[in-house]
């Protein structure tokens, strides 16, 4: 049973718009603004064409502070913190200490001694303090600071407006300005393929903000997008959700739960070299054992996979598609699979069976299947 015991400021506005509020990460999200297949493709073309905002401020956030930090976060993720410098972050993944993937989080190095780890879902929080435990350092979860997702290609253009300087924000660049003349870092993240930005806001300023963002930006196309709109741009654009794409929602049947990095396609949020952080060792030793493979399907015709769908291979059920969606906009059919190594190979034929039945004739197809190239969410100017 789901317990929601955090709030998003935005709650009022999100019930006005027609959400009923359901929990993710312990706080009452808005799922869907209404279930209609309408709305979710309207939502999803706005972020692709114009621009979209979501609240996503049910990531948990975490501060640390203080000469040990930087060894803190070095321990329990990934990345080589030492190379993030001030107004820089990163995408890191968290690990136990069998090796196997346990959360993911972006880090905000917002100076020397300062810092910011966004988490999900996750033992994130867990990880940090474990390796926190008798450290100088102070860690503090924040749920005052909201975090506003504001994704599209017309995102640059509004912020531009108000903003001086915006378009020379790098990837995954951190700026510390006003909005609206309220308080707010603006950090060049998302969760959609596309160039955007997140707008972390204290909680007292975050109504304001989404109004004043909505208003301005109505001319432009900017529109409140539904929390569920995530699956269907991630999906396209090769973003894993935990526990959505993981041995926690798909268990091996004679196995405790988790993945490898290598296995989910994350191996490369592994710094080059780098030893000593949680579960490093089983990690490298993970490497070439395999299980099964996180790739692409890409399926014939326009019926998408459901989510939990069967993957066939010559009439033998080898694997599962964690989501699927159908695109008019980018014309493709496609699905996140995990699937037996050996089928991970571009155009290898397999069969997707739908919960009604329905079999559909797919391929494997590496993955991201929109902006391959990566050159939407890194463009600069």
């Amino acid at each position: 049973m789901a317990i929601i015991y955090r709030t998003s400021a935005l709650a009022q506005r999100h019930v006005e718009i027609g959400a009923e509020l359901e929990d993710w990460n312990g706080m009452g999200t808005a799922w869907f603004y209404d279930h209609s297949d309408e709305r979710a493709k309207a939502d999803y073309e706005a972020v692709r064409t114009k621009a979209g905002l979501m609240d996503v401020s049910g990531l948990k956030k975490v501060h640390l502070s203080g000469p040990h930090a930087a060894a803190v976060i070095d321990r329990a993720t990934t990345r080589n913190v030492d190379k993030l410098m001030p107004g820089r972050a990163s995408y890191a993944a968290m690990l136990d200490d069998r090796g196997l993937f346990i959360d993911d989080c972006v880090i905000y190095r917002l100076s020397v001694n300062n810092w910011l780890v966004v988490h999900g879902t996750g033992t994130g929080h867990e990880s940090l303090a474990m390796a926190a435990y008798g450290k100088n350092v102070s860690m503090l979860f924040d749920d005052d600071l909201h975090d506003m997702s504001l994704q599209g290609p017309v995102a640059v253009d509004f912020l531009a407006k108000h903003i001086p300087g915006i378009r020379d924000l790098a990837y995954f660049g951190i700026i510390q300005t006003k909005l609206f003349g309220k308080p707010v870092m603006i950090s060049r993240t998302g969760y959609t393929g596309e160039r955007g930005y997140e707008i972390f806001c204290e909680a007292r300023h975050a109504m304001d903000l989404w109004d004043a963002i909505l208003e301005d930006g109505k001319d432009m196309g900017i529109v409140p997008v539904q929390f569920s709109t995530l699956d269907l741009l991630r999906t396209e654009s090769y973003l894993l959700f935990f526990p959505g794409d993981n041995s926690e929602t798909y268990p091996f049947p004679d196995q405790p739960c988790g993945d490898s990095l290598w296995e989910l396609g994350l191996d490369f949020t592994v710094s080059p070299g780098k030893t000593g952080f949680r579960g490093a060792e089983n990690h490298y030793a993970l490497k070439g054992k395999e299980r099964f493979k996180i790739y692409g399907v890409k399926l014939e015709g326009t019926t998408p996979a459901s989510e939990g769908a069967e993957l066939l291979k010559d009439g033998e059920v080898v694997g599962v598609v964690t989501f699927g969606m159908h695109s008019e906009l980018n014309d493709h059919n496609v699905g996140i699979a995990r699937m037996p190594v050996e089928c991970a190979v571009p155009g290898t034929k397999m069969t997707v069976r739908n919960s009604d039945g329905t079999e559909i004739p797919c391929v494997a197809e590496e993955m991201p299947f929109y902006d391959k190239d990566k050159k939407i969410r890194t463009a600069k100017g």
